[in-house]
């Protein structure tokens, strides 16, 4: 398997985390943004976004972070990291839909803005006013559950932590959210959970 990623990339860092959770042996190839290696013709062919994470399992190939779980979690993982019920699968799925938004357009576009001078949706007050959504809303679950869904580690936990975890790179500071904090390091605690 080959899994496409860059250094900077919080998406990228999801499926990595899934990847060595799940020991999945796996080819890591380094997409240079900098050099805009992602907007390449043939990169392109591989992720019609020009964005990382993108899988290429033996000629399947998956492009985004989220995608990339459900695959890594169905394929490799059983029911522990993506339930098959429907309860199950919508209480993970709920958690992967505030990555792939709240997460996304609060704390992972203003930490882009603030590090990289690109603003790429709203302004530094909008990002912020979004990302507390997103924290308010984990808090609230972890107040009384360890974990995000299902009360036990899965899909929606990963998809969830890249962005939490850089929150100050963000402009927010986690101490008003102890729960979240916590939650961190439970999720750091799991064996085989890479460090950034």
């Amino acid at each position: 398997m080959k899994f496409y990623s860059a250094a900077i990339s919080g998406n990228a860092y999801k499926v990595r985390i899934l990847l060595e959770l799940l020991q999945i042996p796996h080819e890591k190839v380094m997409v240079d943004l900098a050099r805009r290696e992602h907007k390449s013709a043939d990169y392109l062919k591989i992720n019609p976004r020009g964005e990382v994470p993108a899988l290429d399992d033996n000629g399947v190939v998956i492009w985004d972070s989220g995608a990339c779980l459900v695959y890594l979690a169905r394929k490799y993982g059983g029911e522990q990291w993506l339930p098959v019920d429907a309860a199950g699968l919508a209480e993970v799925t709920q958690w992967l839909v505030l990555a792939a938004s709240e997460i996304q357009f609060g704390l992972q576009y203003a930490r882009r803005g603030l590090m990289q001078g690109r603003w790429t949706a709203g302004t530094l007050e909008q990002g912020h006013a979004i990302s507390r959504v997103a924290l308010d809303t984990l808090e609230r679950r972890l107040v009384k559950h360890d974990w995000l869904a299902l009360d036990r580690p899965t899909i929606a936990d990963v998809a969830c932590f890249s962005y939490v975890e850089t929150a100050p790179e963000s402009g927010i500071a986690l101490n008003a959210y102890p729960h979240v904090t916590k939650w961190l390091e439970r999720c750091k605690a799991l064996p085989g959970w890479p460090a950034r």
